[in-house]
């Protein structure tokens, strides 16, 4: 007898049987209880995630002779019927091969007749998104208003590509991705059925790898259990099959990076391409080891999310700390590319050596991210005493004071100090006062004093851009951070530094204050004093007061 493949042996015969779309089959299963049938179904979703078989189940269940809560018996002659591909009443069209207006007809020619045996005749047409525009259109009119013993069952894994004309006519079904855990469970009990001898880690890594389509991993388990016939599948075994990496490699790797370490990283790569691991692979699974460190950084109860064992989760902690977020978004971007670039590149090999060097060498790409990084290296090395190199200069003296300690003098100064030589200084302009509200001056007052101890505590991106700026006051409760420097403006102004600076205010100070960011104009003064309304009141009285004094003195 000719062996049969596990995802064909094992596919559901009963709703009891589907995995994963519980909310599916509830719903199919009532309506052949109530009675509550429909004309057209629209079943769409990533592969093998069941459309095909809830398809054919509830063909079996609306035309069983005696169905139980809804569900087909199996044993009844028109159960057997369909089930060995034998009943009349239920067609089965494959699209992609069918797709033209003949084909259409056919079935519009088919549905005049009413069933042979049983209450339905069930059209299941899948893949329909290949129908020609030809096709829907021939299917349109016979969708809309069939014989009432007439079922249309539309199965498709791209929703997007069918006609909203189509889509009015029929009862939508989104199939889910199954879950890693319902995979795993479902692979286990399969295994012992077929007495597979297997680890319970090999079977997470194929549940992972089928990436929630049921019918991938039985495949994926029937070709793994082929190859070490009688004997246990292990996990390194699985490994080799599938041509993937042991998850210790990630964190080498990603260790590598982070010490910028070129050498090392193109080193641990050929190994990967001396084991004949599939190098796309490689990519895509260490996308999302970088994708669970941000989990970790970022989320909370970040371990709730990731299915992992406790000693993995723990060493992905300690790798967790080694960068920051905004450097892991880069690395995600770095080689989110990658994998678009890889799937039809012939040099596979070369372009992810690009992506690794471009990891290690910030200065070799020009955009936000890779700024950022560098400027966080030169804070580092600037407070271990370690001189910049060559690739990034300095402007000058930025290194004599700490930051934000001159930040409220830099700009003014420079507004002041501009003479021509050989000629004599113009004589000083006072600077402007300005009154403002007791609680606005207060709120200006406490972050002009403080403000540089706040740009060091914050340290990182911050330090480093916040260089030269002034705080001004722009209403209640809101101040505006200048920046002198065009770059450091473009750097300082994204939101998510400005949420730092905002709850690091609120934290310190108990206070809500919202930061706004503007570039100072060319030419324009920074040296405005701010006091208090009643200040300058209390002044102007003063003046006053004299100027009367003087009067009544000369008379």
């Amino acid at each position: 007898m000719s062996y049969t493949a596990l995802y064909r042996k094992w596919r559901p015969s009963g709703f009891p049987d589907v995995k994963g779309q519980d909310h599916i089959v509830q719903t199919l299963k009532n309506q052949i209880t109530s009675q509550r049938i429909g004309h057209a179904y629209l079943f769409c979703g990533t592969r093998g995630t069941g459309k095909t078989s809830i398809a054919k189940i509830f063909a079996k269940a609306v035309n069983c002779e005696n169905p139980v809560d809804g569900s087909p018996c199996g044993k009844c002659r028109t159960c057997l019927n369909i089930g060995s591909g034998a009943s009349l009443n239920v067609v089965e069209i494959d699209a992609a091969s069918n797709n033209g207006v003949e084909n259409i007809r056919d079935i519009r020619e088919q549905v005049q007749y009413p069933p042979t045996e049983g209450r339905y005749r069930v059209y299941i047409i899948d893949e329909v998104h290949m129908l020609s525009t030809g096709a829907f259109n021939a299917l349109l009119k016979t969708l809309e208003e069939p014989p009432s013993y007439v079922i249309f069952i539309l199965a498709t894994t791209e929703v997007h590509r069918i006609p909203i004309t189509v889509l009015s006519r029929c009862q939508r079904y989104d199939f889910k991705r199954i879950s890693l855990k319902t995979l795993t469970d479902r692979l286990r009990e399969l295994s012992q059925a077929e007495n597979i001898d297997v680890e319970d880690k090999a079977l997470s890594y194929i549940a992972r790898a089928a990436d929630g389509s049921m019918r991938d991993a039985l495949s994926l388990l029937d070709q793994c259990a082929a190859f070490h016939f009688g004997e246990r599948l292990t996990y390194e075994h699985v490994l080799d099959i599938l041509g993937a990496v042991d998850t210790s490699i990630f964190s080498r790797m990603f260790r590598a990076v982070t010490d910028k370490e070129t050498t090392r990283c193109i080193c641990q790569l050929e190994e990967l391409v001396i084991q004949g691991r599939e190098l796309g692979q490689f990519v895509t699974d260490f996308i999302w080891y970088m994708r669970n460190l941000l989990l970790i950084q970022t989320a909370d109860h970040a371990e709730d999310m990731l299915d992992m064992s406790a000693d993995n989760k723990k060493a992905l902690e300690e790798d967790a700390k080694l960068t920051d977020g905004e450097t892991l978004i880069r690395y995600i971007r770095v080689f989110s590319e990658l994998s678009n670039q890889i799937r039809y590149a012939s040099q596979k090999r070369v372009l992810i050596e690009i992506a690794l060097i471009k990891l290690t060498k910030p200065q070799m790409e020009h955009n936000y991210d890779s700024i950022i990084e560098r400027l966080n290296k030169i804070e580092e090395q600037l407070e271990e005493g370690i001189m910049a190199g060559p690739a990034i200069a300095l402007p000058a003296g930025a290194g004599s004071a700490p930051a934000g300690e001159q930040a409220s003098e830099s700009p003014a100064g420079a507004a002041q100090s501009g003479t021509t030589s050989g000629q004599a200084p113009a004589p000083p302009v006072p600077p402007r006062e300005v009154a403002l509200p007791q609680a606005q001056l207060e709120d200006l007052q406490m972050i002009r004093n403080e403000w540089g101890k706040i740009i060091r505590n914050l340290g990182g991106v911050i330090r480093s851009s916040f260089r030269d700026t002034i705080v001004e006051p722009s209403g209640d409760s809101c101040l505006c951070v200048v920046f002198a420097n065009a770059d450091n403006y473009e750097i300082g102004r994204r939101p998510t530094i400005m949420g730092e600076l905002e709850n690091y205010v609120k934290n310190t100070y108990g206070k809500d204050i919202y930061f706004k960011t503007r570039l100072l104009a060319n030419g324009e003064r920074a040296d405005t004093i701010y006091v208090s309304d009643e200040e300058l009141k209390n002044r102007i009285h003063m003046d006053i007061t004299i100027e009367e004094d003087t009067i009544e003195e000369n008379e």
